[in-house]
């Protein structure tokens, strides 16, 4: 596929969406990277945007130049922001009580602490990402205590033969320091999606590298 209709594809797909105002994002596409620029009106519509256009076929990696604008009367300051997000990350049953700080300058939050899973350094995020006011999220949330790679793949071997869609002993995981590969082969996509999923949810694991093939 070509660059040209890349963007068109892009843009076109863009436009379908409801969850972002298409005609304020402007798209570039070169050699299959799609740049995306303009303004929108919220964070969450920021996201929305990169989420949209890295799920066109043929899109290779997403850069963005999007910009958040608030109107001025809408405009929430940064301890407002911060209360905001200590209490959403409160009200989130997936988050440890009191392991995540927050930091706002400008709008800009940095969220800081420990947890024990990817998938509550993941909720964090998604949790401040649609406040009100916020014009974008660091995320430096550390995953601890530390696991070691025996328990990490042992643990996620074990989940592995507990899903009866997967044909695990065809399912080779490796660990080191906490970064996960997945090789082997599977009988259909999907199930890639399942051996991630085993991956991610094991206790101590930062990164998941999914090497598995089609049979």
């Amino acid at each position: 596929m070509n660059d040209l209709q890349l963007r068109q594809d892009i843009l076109d797909e863009l436009a379908f969406d409801p969850g972002v105002d298409a005609a304020k994002i402007a798209v570039a596409v070169e050699r299959g990277v799609a740049t995306l620029a303009g303004t929108v009106g919220s964070y969450a519509e920021k996201v929305a945007a990169e989420k949209i256009a890295l799920r066109v076929k043929g899109v290779l990696a997403v850069a963005q130049d999007i910009k958040v604008v608030y109107p001025e009367d809408k405009k929430t300051g940064d301890a407002e922001i911060a209360r905001r997000a200590l209490d959403i990350i409160a009200w989130d049953a997936r988050l440890p009580v009191g392991q995540v700080q927050v930091k706002v300058q400008s709008g800009w939050v940095t969220l800081e602490g420990k947890v024990d899973w990817q998938f509550q350094k993941d909720a964090a995020a998604e949790a401040v990402h649609r406040l009100s006011g916020v014009t974008g999220v660091s995320n430096h949330l550390l995953i601890a205590p530390p696991v070691s790679s025996d328990d990490i793949k042992r643990n996620i071997e074990n989940a592995l033969r507990r899903y009866a869609a997967l044909e695990a002993d065809a399912i080779r995981v490796e660990v080191s320091g906490g970064q996960v590969t997945l090789e082997g082969k599977v009988s259909a996509w999907h199930e890639r999606g399942i051996a991630e999923h085993a991956a991610w949810s094991t206790r101590g694991v930062a990164s998941v590298a999914d090497h598995l093939a089609l049979k």
